[in-house]
């Protein structure tokens, strides 16, 4: 069976000749405080309200911020304002940087321990040899083997089939 996909859905429709229903109701209401300014007030103190009414009811229908309608930006801008906001603290340090003097002895940086080549592969060694002795397939010579004179890598452990009492 096929279907008819719907086509353009961002896009709304024109219902008030030119305009969509969101524009013609922007516009309606900047007129609308327009006219409400005229009658309240003379004609000399409302002109300003008028032209402001107008104009933000105009700017609300048809203008665009970066791509989207201008009502998105000024309700970013609003909740922007009235949230609280996550200030992060940079910690790292900034030594001021001082010209050495003649008595001053260098002082010797902090010991960074680094894991050789040698040591990995023993570490690496030892976690085969403990998940052997957990799937219960290491012999006996892989749990008292040594790597080095100080101790064994593995303590001898008993997988459950040696452990049942019978």
């Amino acid at each position: 069976m096929q279907f008819q996909v719907p086509q353009f859905i961002e896009v709304e429709d024109k219902i008030f000749g030119p305009l969509t229903f969101k524009q013609f109701v922007y516009v309606l209401g900047g007129l609308g405080c327009a006219y409400l300014a005229y009658r309240m007030l003379p004609l000399y103190a409302a002109a300003p309200f008028m032209l402001l009414g107008a104009a933000a009811g105009g700017a609300l229908a048809f203008m665009e911020y970066n791509g989207r309608p201008l009502i998105l930006a000024l309700e970013h801008g609003f909740f922007f304002l009235i949230r609280s906001k996550l200030y992060l603290w940079n910690n790292t340090r900034q030594l001021p940087v001082r010209a050495p003097t003649k008595d001053a002895t260098p002082q010797p940086l902090p010991y960074v321990p680094r894991l050789s080549e040698s040591r990995l592969h023993e570490l690496s060694w030892s976690l085969d040899i403990k998940e052997r002795i957990s799937d219960g397939v290491a012999t006996q010579k892989d749990r008292t083997q040594n790597t080095n004179s100080l101790s064994t890598i593995v303590a001898p452990v008993r997988t459950a089939r040696e452990s049942l009492i019978r």
